[in-house]
C-alpha cells in the first residue's frame, strides 16, 4: 500500500501508538528537530531517537510506516536491541528500513553478551535481520556491575570482537548503556567510548544525584551522552494508581513531560534523549524536542521541588548493583513491556 493511502486510513485500523504517532510525525516534517555533535565523532544526531522497542506493538506494515514517518520527520536516530521483543523489534525494524537510503540514517544496536563469542553471535545475526552491512553505533547493552565490564573488556571479552569488527568497517563507534554509576563509571575508566548511554531523569538526578558523575566524566572525556528515561518520573508512590503496567512511572502530564525532557536535554554532555516507547510519550516528546529550548533557573527550582515528593527507583539498586532484587527485566533492558 502506498504511503498516502495509508495515512489516509491510518486513524481507522491502526494501534494507539500508530494512530497517535504518525499524524504528529508529519506535522514535524514540516519543522526542524534539531541536532547536536555525537560527542567526538565528527557526527551528529537529533536531540531524540527512535525508540525500537515501540515496534513491538504492532504489525510489521504499520511498523514500516512509523519508521519511514520517523526519518521523514528528522528522528533519522534509529535504537534498537536483540533484547527488544527478543528479536522481534529487529527484524521488525530490519524490514521497515527498506527503501530509505542507508546513508540517511544513523541506526545503533547494542548487545548484552559479555563474552567474545557470544557477541560474536549476536552481532552477526544483529546485522542480517536489520538487512545492512554496519551499525552507525554498537553498545554493550544494559551493565549492572563491575564484574560485567570487566568480563566485556578484558581477555576474550566482548570488546575483541567490537574492536575487531570496527576495523572490518561492521562497526562505526563504540558505546554501552548501563543502569548503575559503578559499572557505568569502571567502564569508561577502562575504554574511551564514543556515546554513553544513562538514565537522566530529573527525579533520580535531585533525588540521589543519580547520574551527576557520569555526566561529569563523560563531559571531561567528550563523550556523548544519550540519556535514557528522561520521561521517567521515579518509582510509583506507595498509594499510587498505576495508569501504566511498568516499573517506573512514566510522565503522562504534558507540561510534567516539557520541562523534564528539557531538563535532560539542558545538562551538559547530554546529546540526545530516547523516549518511552509508550505512543503517547513518544509523540508529546516529539513536540518538545521540534520546539526545544534550554530549561532556565525558576523551571529547574521547580522540578528540584516536585522531585522531593518522588521516589527513586534506582536508589536501592546503585547499592546493590544487582538485579535480583527487581523482578524481570527491572531496568528496562527490553525484554518485557509487562
Amino acid at each position: 500500500m502506498r504511503r498516502r493511502a495509508f495515512l489516509g486510513i491510518i486513524g481507522a485500523g491502526a494501534s494507539g501508538f500508530a494512530a497517535g504517532v504518525l499524524p504528529t510525525l508529519r506535522a514535524a516534517a514540516a519543522s526542524t528537530i534539531p541536532r547536536r555533535p555525537l560527542g567526538r565523532t565528527g557526527l551528529d544526531v537529533p536531540i531524540i531517537g527512535f525508540p525500537g522497542l515501540g515496534l513491538i506493538h504492532d504489525e510489521q506494515s504499520i511498523c514500516t510506516e512509523l519508521v519511514h514517518a520517523a526519518v521523514d520527520a528528522g528522528v533519522n536516530y534509529l535504537d534498537v536491541a536483540p533484547a527488544y521483543g527478543k528479536g522481534d523489534c529487529e527484524i521488525k525494524m530490519g524490514i521497515g528500513l527498506q527503501g530509505i537510503p542507508r546513508h540517511t540514517y544513523f541506526l545503533a544496536c547494542k548487545t548484552k553478551m559479555r563474552d567474545a563469542a557470544g557477541c560474536t553471535e549476536e552481532l552477526n545475526r544483529s546485522l542480517v535481520r536489520l538487512k545492512t552491512d554496519h551499525f552507525d553505533l554498537y553498545q554493550l547493552h544494559c551493565l549492572m556491575k563491575v564484574e560485567e565490564v570487566d568480563q566485556a573488556l578484558g581477555p576474550g571479552g566482548a570488546m575483541e570482537v567490537i574492536l575487531k569488527a570496527r576495523e572490518q568497517g561492521k562497526i562505526r563507534h563504540i558505546g554501552f548503556s548501563a543502569h548503575t554509576t559503578v559499572a557505568a563509571l569502571a567502564a569508561m575508566k577502562k575504554f574511551q567510548f564514543d556515546t554513553v548511554m544513562f538514565p537522566i531523569s530529573y527525579v533520580e538526578y535531585f533525588k540521589i544525584g543519580f547520574g551527576k558523575e557520569v555526566l561529569a566524566l563523560a563531559r571531561e572525556q567528550n563523550a556523548a551522552v544519550l540519556a535514557i528515561k528522561p520521561l521517567a518520573g521515579g518509582a510509583w508512590a506507595p498509594d499510587a494508581k498505576r495508569t501504566r503496567k511498568w516499573w517506573y512511572r512514566p510522565i503522562d502530564d504534558p507540561a510534567e513531560a516539557n520541562l523534564a525532557l528539557r531538563f535532560t536535554l539542558s545538562q551538559p554532555a547530554v546529546t540526545a534523549g530516547m523516549p518511552p516507547a509508550w505512543p503517547d510519550i513518544f509523540r508529546q516528546a516529539i513536540g518538545i524536542a521540534r520546539d526545544y529550548r534550554p530549561i532556565t533557573a525558576q523551571e529547574t527550582s521547580k522540578l528540584e521541588s516536585m522531585a522531593a515528593a518522588g521516589f527513586s527507583v534506582f536508589e536501592k539498586q546503585q547499592k546493590t548493583a544487582s538485579a535480583h532484587d527487581y523482578g524481570h527485566d527491572p531496568f528496562g533492558c527490553g525484554e518485557s513491556l509487562a
